[in-house]
């Protein structure tokens, strides 16, 4: 009776220890069958004949990335396992089966042997060189240890806590018992929420694919530096089976859990990814290709809730099982916290930068959104779009929302930074796909800005794979004026993509098309279509900037970058300054201004300027 019960207890003890990887928690643990069965987990080691792991078979196979940072602490993430490849059993999340059940040892041969990785973190130094170990004058602040196993893709996720607000740290993983270590890498703290802060700095991306272009927005971000914190607004991988030199891992649309898991993997190979995820921490939030795209409450664009979908379509795998097997290996290999563990699907959160700003993050993809434009359906939703019930987030996360811009609004943040993965100032004109496709929706927000009076609203946007920016306003209700901005509620910064398709060359036939874009819609002050790249929000008390920058070529993989254009709103003024971008942009065209594309070029590796050109934008396919 005493050796069952010193067994049990071992076993409840080693999932104690299992349970510091965050990973084993998604997506709940306070109830049955929604958790991985950690005790369970534990029992396999326990075979005679297990033979655990030498450190020389294991390696850091996908980098390290940070994420999520909160005053106190941050999401620390890396992947130690004996392959590149990813986990390819489905089995635990399919067929008659408790749902997320662990007992795999019944349907698979389970990995038997949880792998060790001991983390610590130490105030950083000033260097930003690529380093492998720590100096002995660097005194680690927090340090912990953590497993991994083949039920979560052998990824690693812990939260480092006990650090000091607004400060940088150095972050480090190193296999158990051994000298392997992974890079080094750099984090940062966010302020405590009534902490005086003058200045943060936010990187801004969108829609990064793979086999379309090289990530060299991502390089160049991470060589320039001087960033605070990155924001990925969504499609950070594509569910698509694109051909090329860089052609999609497995060479197929992705419907199973091993098929995400291998898409998530494929993509943090990258080595520019891999720079900004190692020395930035990231706040990200998924668009519809995490899934598949455009989705929806009740499907995606090629496969809905239909038996005919179902066989013909999805690969006999359902909608709910594609959303699940999808955000399930999400949650496993992205820096980020699941801050409800009784809502799997739940990605909206807010994080609070002192008394300069709050940032909220929305999901208007994914989360209880009603049926959106799917190419079938174009004209029915046409005549349904002003309907009051459709929600473009849901009812509960709408709730959230408002509540949430109130507080801040309360607690006197001086701005409110509204991170969505689609356009909602009406930049885009007429499109359903977007907030215009769900007024009722945009309509309740903007009244809760206006019944509350809240100002210094900027909204962030991706999707479109276009810079796109605008007054924000409500046209019919409000007396706006496009010439000076009166009558604008905030501002919309929308960027292009990282890799993803934009305008066709040449650059003079982009221009007039942007040309004819801010012409034709009275919110919008400057369009440019044909450079990829990224934008640096800089928020301060008096004032919002907002820097773009544009990649030349992402054929190639390349350190140039392009200047685009720089716009301001301040403070108390709810609209873009005039004139717009001081009257001049390199690329596409400002409402008022002049474009004059010098194509001087930025090397961030070398921080040499050059004139440049290339030929083609996208690698060829």
């Amino acid at each position: 009776m005493k050796v069952v019960i010193l067994s049990a207890l071992a076993a409840v003890a080693t999932a104690v220890e299992l349970s510091t990887n965050l990973n084993y928690h998604s997506p709940s643990t306070r109830h049955s069958n929604l958790g991985i069965d950690l005790p369970t987990v534990h029992r396999r080691t326990l075979k005679r004949d297990s033979v655990p792991y030498s450190p020389d078979d294991l390696n850091f196979t996908h980098g390290i990335a940070s994420g999520d940072p909160y005053p106190t602490s941050v999401i620390l993430w890396t992947r130690v396992a004996p392959s590149l490849a990813s986990d390819l059993g489905n089995i635990t999340v399919e067929g008659n089966v408790p749902l997320y059940s662990h007992e795999t040892e019944r349907y698979i041969i389970a990995d038997p042997n949880p792998i060790c990785v001991d983390w610590a973190v130490w105030p950083a130094t000033s260097s930003n060189a690529t380093r492998w170990k720590r100096q002995e004058n660097e005194t680690v602040v927090a340090s912990g240890r953590a497993y991994t196993t083949s039920d979560i893709d052998f990824t690693i996720k812990v939260e480092a806590g006990g650090l000091s607000p607004f400060t940088e740290y150095n972050y480090q993983f190193t296999i158990c018992g051994s000298d392997k270590k992974s890079r080094i890498g750099k984090t940062k703290t966010t302020p405590d929420k009534n902490d005086s802060v003058s200045e943060v700095k936010l990187a801004v991306f969108s829609c990064s694919n793979f086999p379309n272009g090289y990530f060299n927005a991502y390089g160049n971000a991470a060589r320039k530096g001087g960033l605070d914190y990155v924001i990925h607004l969504g499609d950070y991988i594509y569910e698509s089976a694109g051909g090329g030199e860089r052609a999609h891992d497995p060479p197929r649309v992705t419907f199973t859990l091993g098929d995400y898991r291998t898409r998530h993997g494929q993509y943090r190979t990258d080595p520019d990814l891999q720079l900004l995820a190692a020395n930035h921490p990231w706040i990200p939030t998924w668009d519809d290709h995490e899934v598949a795209n455009n989705g929806y409450r009740d499907g995606f664009s090629a496969l809905n809730n239909t038996e005919a979908s179902f066989r013909q379509d999805g690969r006999m795998v359902s909608v709910d099982q594609r959303k699940m097997n999808a955000v399930r290996a999400y949650f496993e290999w992205m820096p980020i916290r699941q801050v409800d563990l009784d809502d799997n699907l739940r990605i909206w959160r807010s994080f609070e930068l002192g008394n300069l700003a709050d940032l909220i993050i929305l999901d208007t993809r994914n989360y209880d959104r009603s049926i959106t434009s799917l190419g079938w359906n174009d004209a029915y939703i046409e005549l349904i779009r002003d309907e009051a019930s459709r929600s473009l987030m849901g009812g509960r996360q709408e709730s959230w929302f408002y509540r949430t811009l109130k507080k801040s609004k309360d607690r006197g943040a001086k701005w409110r930074i509204i991170g969505s993965q689609v356009i909602f100032s009406g930049a885009d004109g007429a499109g359903t796909d977007t907030w215009g496709g769900y007024t009722a929706n945009r309509n309740r927000t903007l009244q809760t800005l206006i019944d509350n009076d809240i100002d210094n609203n900027v909204f962030l946007a991706g999707d479109s794979h276009r810079n796109q920016v605008a007054d924000v306003t409500w046209l019919g209700e409000l007396d706006y004026n496009p010439a000076t901005g009166s009558g604008s509620l905030g501002v919309e910064f929308a960027g292009t993509a990282v890799s993803s398709s934009g305008r066709a060359g040449p650059i003079s036939a982009a221009n007039t098309y942007a040309r004819n874009r801010v012409r034709d819609t009275d919110v919008l002050q400057w369009h440019e279509g044909y450079y990829r790249g990224y934008f640096v929000l800089s928020v301060q008390k008096d004032k919002v900037t907002a820097g773009f920058f544009g990649s030349p070529t992402v054929a190639t993989r390349n350190p140039w970058e392009l200047p685009l254009a720089n716009l301001t709103v301040l403070s108390g003024e709810n609209k873009l300054s005039r004139p717009v971008a001081g009257g001049k942009v390199e690329a596409g065209f400002a409402k008022g201004g002049t474009t004059t594309g010098t194509n001087l070029t930025l090397n961030t590796e070398t921080k040499k300027w050059e004139v440049i050109g290339f030929d083609e934008m996208f690698i060829s396919r």
